[in-house]
């Protein structure tokens, strides 16, 4: 295979100057910087009589910030693939809403760097070698657990329960906070999740069972009691508001419980 062709944007010419010497040291795959730009313009100038392989991407930048930038590079006949590089982890979730390939946070290090930078010549060498490969990899939603990014599949959510200003997403194994309105979670993961209460979205496989049960504070006028579903595998009990109780049976019908 050729060497990647890499565009390093980003607004701070000291930053390009760090990438061009960290892409530089990379042997495996073979790499070559073919361009750079400080803005999202000089990009799409760039692209719009060159091309490249991958695009090492600012998120943070004067005008059109990464993520709208990533967002047009989709629309392109052949798109690059993108690398976010940012000091600021808060835009990973997004990030990876955009199909990133990978998201590294600065200062970064040269392994990180080097192992995007395989994973992107592994898609193309599966690409052109004719093999099957999928659009998107598995989604994810991107949490911070104790200061590290923490990539956790769908397939492994439970549950996500608003509460106070934060919603917290469960899995089998974990609890986690995320800084997300759960509207727009529901309208991202799709027909997989449920709205099951006005706070609380449930993935559909997990759900065990439907039976009125005593819920702190949300039991109505039949003695402190309300539906509730029981989410598998944790046997955790969650509140379900009464116009939600139809979409439940069908739900738990339409899955064989």
């Amino acid at each position: 295979m050729s060497a990647l062709r890499v565009l390093l944007v980003d607004d701070e010419e000291l930053a390009r100057v760090r990438l061009r010497q960290l892409v530089g040291e990379c042997t495996e795959p073979a790499v070559l910087v073919a361009g750079e730009a400080a803005n999202a313009a000089q990009a799409l100038a760039w692209l719009a009589t060159r091309s490249c392989d991958v695009v090492l991407l600012d998120v943070q930048m004067p005008g059109r910030d990464g993520t709208q930038l990533a967002a047009e590079l989709k629309r392109l006949p052949e798109p690059p693939a993108v690398v976010f590089v940012t000091a600021h982890a808060e835009h990973a979730l997004r990030a990876f809403d955009l199909e990133a390939v990978d998201y590294l946070t600065k200062p970064v290090r040269r392994e990180r760097l080097h192992a995007a930078l395989q994973r992107v010549a592994q898609r193309l060498a599966s690409q052109r070698g004719g093999a099957a490969v999928p659009a998107t990899e598995a989604p994810v939603i991107v949490v911070t657990d104790r200061g590290r990014l923490v990539r956790v599949p769908v397939d492994e959510a439970l549950y996500f329960k608003a509460e106070l200003k934060y919603v917290t997403l469960r899995t089998a194994a974990h609890t986690y906070v995320l800084d997300e309105a759960l509207t727009d979670l529901e309208q991202r993961l799709g027909e997989r999740f449920l709205r099951v209460h006005r706070n609380a979205l449930v993935a559909r496989v997990a759900v065990r069972a439907l039976e009125r049960r005593v819920i702190a504070g949300e039991g109505d006028e039949e003695g402190g009691e309300a539906w509730a579903v029981c989410m598998a595998p944790v046997d955790e009990w969650l509140a379900v508001s009464r116009r939600q109780v139809a979409a439940v049976r069908e739900a738990l019908v339409a899955a064989g419980r």
